[in-house]
């Protein structure tokens, strides 16, 4: 029986098959690569498929727990505009939401907050993102493009954000996190008008969230 000559892989079949699925060729044969957030890389933490992350975590100063890992990159899915309810069960319900123009105290607000900041941008994009120091608060440097909805215009905010967490290590939940901003927009620019109408009192009156993680993800 006459054995097939062995045939040497492409280029392309020698990839990593992760890399392999991030490369696609278009009609022309042109090879293009799937967009992704840069400065980032990949988790392949169980616990961020079961909370549905779509962040990937920055090299940090020093090693994260898989805790850690995950609250953290559950709070850079918040400011890229990707709440849930699930995500937002890392939280105590008693846990507080800060920035230059609002404090969220408490299930109710921050959830609101967060489901609100999503129905009123148009388009979210964290142009940087760094682990700045591992610990209790983890500290986060965020530079974040914000599109307004109606209004069209764009601000950045590079902010400093401190993630504080119970001491439980392996069950550990975000207490609070305060987003400090580095400039602040003018008090009457647009920005500011749309963040607050963010606040903490009237954003729970028209903002829908979910009454719960079954209810959001259509297994209630």
């Amino acid at each position: 029986m006459r054995v097939p000559p062995t045939i040497p892989p492409t280029i392309f079949e020698t990839f990593p098959r992760p890399l392999q699925k991030q490369i696609s060729f278009s009609a022309t044969g042109t090879t293009t690569f799937a967009r992704h957030r840069p400065i980032m890389s990949t988790s392949t933490s169980p616990s961020f498929t079961e909370y549905k992350i779509q962040s990937s975590l920055p090299s940090s100063p020093s090693k994260l727990s898989d805790r850690q890992a995950l609250l953290t990159a559950s709070v850079l899915d918040l400011f890229a505009g990707y709440p849930s309810k699930r995500k937002l069960s890392l939280w105590t319900d008693d846990a507080v939401f800060s920035d230059s123009l609002t404090i969220a105290t408490g299930r109710k607000q921050y959830e609101a907050q967060w489901y609100g900041l999503k129905a009123s941008m148009s388009d979210i994009v964290q142009e940087e993102v760094a682990i700045k120091n591992v610990g209790n608060p983890m500290e986060l440097h965020l530079k974040t493009k914000y599109k307004v909805k109606a209004v069209g215009k764009e601000q950045v905010i590079d902010s400093t954000v401190l993630v504080h967490m119970t001491d439980a290590s392996d069950g550990a939940k975000i207490t609070k996190v305060e987003d400090k901003w580095g400039g602040t927009p003018p008090p009457d620019g647009f920005f500011s008008k749309a963040m607050r109408n963010l606040n903490s009192v009237t954003v729970p009156g028209f903002v829908t969230v979910p009454k719960s993680i079954e209810e959001e993800e259509g297994t209630a």
